[in-house]
């Protein structure tokens, strides 16, 4: 008599981590955050993107495995790990994370293009942010409006290099930059004059469709989708992420 011995198909189903109290399936080579929105799990980002490798910059993605700290776009999923993500200290530590981006930028969302189809809008809402809470600094970053068909605000970026990675993976470009260090860190354009005119960017790059937030915007269309029509008007950004139509 022999055992039988179980597929790679009824191998993958077995395998699940737990996060927050609830078993995720998971796939081999799937991060925990992969894993968790496959699953239904809405996990707090705003540096991931599913079409580019993952770097775990913006750490609001932020979770514990078996009680300690890891970056869950980052962290791979392995079976029986404890995942704590939707509770206080995590929210905490988001929430501050946002705040910080609020306050090293310049975001007036109710005159913002983005505003309603902003993922870091979005993401603030749903971790219950309404202020800013520290002073912002109000950096000095002068638009770049030399491109006939884009308009640069650099003053809301977030520094997640989905732009930077989409222009030199996906376009082949390498259209953006960042510069700088710590505070000083900041999104450039990789031409010899620092204006976009003066790149191969067009309109139908993926750099132009991957920001997060209302930094790279075409002119022409400002306000084209109404309030109260965008991403995030008819439904809050966790039901969004998780809805397969999401997979952009």
């Amino acid at each position: 008599m022999t055992t039988p011995v179980p597929n790679a198909s009824q191998d993958r189903e077995r395998r699940t981590f737990q996060m927050d109290g609830i078993d995720v399936p998971f796939d081999e080579g799937q991060s925990i955050l992969e894993a968790a929105l496959a699953a239904g799990k809405y996990v707090p980002y705003l540096c991931f993107h599913p079409e580019f490798k993952a770097h775990g910059s913006c750490k609001v993605c932020t979770v514990k495995v078996n009680g300690r700290m890891h970056a869950s776009c980052t962290t791979p999923a392995h079976e029986g790990d404890v995942v704590e993500s939707n509770v206080d200290e995590l929210n905490d530590v988001r929430k501050t994370l946002v705040q910080f981006l609020f306050t090293e930028g310049n975001h007036f969302c109710p005159s913002c293009e983005a505003s309603g189809s902003c993922t870091l809008q979005a993401v603030a809402y749903d971790l219950g942010m309404t202020t800013a809470h520290y002073s912002p600094l109000f950096p000095d970053r002068p638009l770049d409006a030399s491109h006939p068909d884009v308009l640069l605000d650099f003053n809301r970026c977030i520094l997640c290099e989905l732009c930077v990675r989409a222009s030199a993976i996906v376009d082949k470009k390498s259209v953006f930059a960042l510069s700088g260090r710590g505070i000083t860190k900041h999104l450039v354009v990789s031409s010899e004059s620092g204006k976009l005119v003066d790149t191969a960017l067009a309109v139908t790059d993926k750099a132009m469709s991957v920001c997060p937030v209302g930094v790279i915007l075409r002119k022409r269309e400002g306000f084209k989708i109404p309030i109260g029509e965008r991403k995030y008007d008819a439904h809050p950004i966790r039901e969004v992420a998780v809805a397969p139509h999401d997979k952009e």
